[in-house]
């Protein structure tokens, strides 16, 4: 029998606030492109471990924003460029080390 569930899920959020609200949103800030991307990318280059790329509502992290989240690691991310993005695809979910630089912490 073969394990059909996911080593690791990235959940990015992908929440849209009106326009003007004082905690701001991940979505006006790229973040459904940069979804896109990491799930493309993931799928090319990651293709012998089972990761699932996630849209997510709000993470109530809102001030880091795009925000995202591994698990079951639970290490979250700001990544507001494709390269930071890639940084995690390469440390993270490749190499099994946390990107620090990008890393929120608690």
């Amino acid at each position: 029998m073969t394990n059909k569930f996911f080593e690791r899920h990235v959940f990015f959020c992908t929440n849209q606030r009106p326009e003007g609200h004082p905690k701001g949103c991940c979505a006006s800030k790229n973040s459904t492109v940069l979804r896109a991307y990491m799930k493309k990318k993931t799928k090319e280059l990651v293709s012998d471990k089972k990761i699932r790329i996630n849209a997510s509502g709000c993470l109530d992290h809102c001030e880091f924003g795009p925000t995202l989240v591994v698990y079951p690691d639970n290490v979250w991310y700001s990544c507001k460029t494709e390269e930071e993005v890639d940084q995690v695809i390469n440390e993270h979910l490749i190499n099994d080390r946390i990107a620090e630089n990008l890393q929120i912490k608690k």
